[in-house]
């Protein structure tokens, strides 16, 4: 139904509350990254306006390192569009101090705990090829 695809890794050891954080860090990632792709406001029965949501499903998978990894690399050979979450985000309280922590990654094999890629379903399949749906 979608010639794109929006695919979001999450490391397997994390808490259940920082795989919730972290997906929802890297949904909007992508959300801010592809404002095209969001729909219409929603309206209720009462005529009220709620938020508009992306127009596409994002797909969650669970991932060990090598994966994240792997698909960090071939992510970026291929162009496509990515947010990402280091381990090190964890012990920041904001915005800026998390684009320091970032910033200080080996720019090759970052701290990953979370991947967001998007871009040609056919491009989106061979860099997460082997990753397995989320629980």
């Amino acid at each position: 139904m979608f010639d794109t695809k929006i695919a979001i890794l999450i490391q397997t050891d994390l808490e259940n509350w920082q795989k919730l954080n972290v997906t929802a860090f890297l949904a909007s990632g992508m959300t801010a990254a592809l404002p095209d792709l969001l729909g219409e406001p929603y309206i209720d029965a009462a005529g009220r306006e709620h938020g508009r949501l992306l127009g596409q499903p994002m797909l969650i998978f669970a991932g060990e390192t090598d994966l994240l990894q792997r698909v960090w690399a071939k992510s970026i050979e291929r162009g496509l569009v990515r947010a990402a979450y280091v381990r090190a985000m964890f012990a920041t309280g904001h915005d800026s101090a998390n684009r320091e922590v970032f910033r200080a990654e080996p720019a090759d094999a970052p701290d990953l705990v979370g991947l967001a890629v998007y871009g040609a379903k056919k491009d989106v399949d061979k860099v997460i090829k082997g990753a397995k749906l989320h629980p």
